[in-house]
């Protein structure tokens, strides 16, 4: 059993994890999502099962010291297991209409 570096030592339950779980693969019923576009592309995310079903929609919102900037993407399945976030096309705003 491995010992913490302070405290005493870890469950058994704690250690259970193999370095493979440590890296992030997906378990059978996981989604693995690949976001293509914008400032997340190339980005892939593995959504346990337990989160549910991945939002048809995921909005991105980069604040920095200038005004906010707002990215869409919207999902595409590929398999029951796997899907693909596609940056969507910039709308004008209402105010950018009416200028």
């Amino acid at each position: 059993m491995r010992q913490p570096s302070q405290g005493g030592p870890l469950s058994e339950e704690a250690v259970t994890t193999t370095d493979a779980d440590a890296v992030g693969s997906p378990a059978e019923d996981d989604a693995v999502l690949l976001f293509v576009g914008g400032p997340l592309d190339g980005r892939v995310e593995i959504r346990e099962a337990r989160h549910g079903e991945p939002l048809p929609t995921i909005t991105h919102v980069h604040l920095h010291g200038g005004p906010k900037v707002v990215h869409r993407y919207d999902l595409q399945a590929l398999t029951g297991s796997a899907g693909v976030y596609h940056l969507r096309a910039r709308t004008p705003r209402d105010d950018d209409q009416q200028a």
